[in-house]
Order: structure tokens, then sequence, then C-alpha cells
């Protein structure tokens, strides 16, 4: 399944379609709340699994503790963060490459499976 972005509302050389995750994905998937990231959204991190693509987070384009796969931005780690599909606000890409910038190295490890959920909650960092 692809999810498609308008493209009146994607930026020039960006990414349009980025494949929606399957159901093994989403049970993969660790849900960090905002009181444990400092961001004003739900962040979802996995494993990397059977995943064909790079580390990535699913960013809620909605404020608070929701929990709605449909309703997210896809940012990419490497090289430095970047949108992949969806849309966040100035205020909140900014946040968000903050917060993944900060984590890059503990997401890296977890993506690898080198550490489990567990070790990833205790060396993420929450931003101010």
């Amino acid at each position: 399944m692809y999810r498609r972005i308008p493209s009146n509302k994607v930026k020039a050389k960006a990414v349009q379609q980025v494949a929606e995750p399957d159901a093994d994905e989403l049970f993969e998937m660790a849900n960090l709340f905002p009181r444990t990231t400092g961001l004003p959204m739900t962040i979802w991190v996995s494993p990397r699994g059977n995943a064909r693509h790079d580390v990535r987070v699913e960013a809620n384009m909605t404020h608070g503790d929701q929990m709605n796969i449909s309703n997210t931005a896809t940012v990419g780690l490497r090289p430095a963060p970047h949108l992949m599909a969806g849309r966040l606000s100035p205020d909140d890409q900014r946040a968000v490459y903050e917060w993944i910038s900060l984590n890059t190295a503990a997401l890296v490890e977890y993506w690898d499976g080198r550490i489990d959920t567990i070790e990833l909650g205790r060396l993420l960092k929450r931003i101010p």
C-alpha cells in the first residue's frame, strides 16, 4: 500500500510515495509519547526487521498521545534528518529533526538490532 502526497503539498525533489507499514511492521513499532521525547506528538520507531528501506521514524501529524499510523509523516535519519512523506509544521519539523539528531546513535543501534526496546528507552534523550 502507498500513501499519496498531493504534489502541491510537497516541495521540489521530495519523495511523493512511501510504503505504509504492513501489519508486521506495525507490530514491531515502539510508540514514544510526548512526555518521553519532549516532542509535541507521538513518534514510532522500529527495528529493521525485513524492511528494504533505511532507518526512519514515523511522526504523528497531530499533537498529543495520538497513535494513528495513517496520520503520520515519515522522517528519514540518514545522511541527515529529512522529510520523506507527510507534512509537519516548520516548528514540528525543527523539533523532530532536533530529537533525531540528539538520538541518532541509539535509533540506528535499535534499527540494526544491536539493542532492544528497553535499552533504547534508556538511551533516548528528551529534547528540552
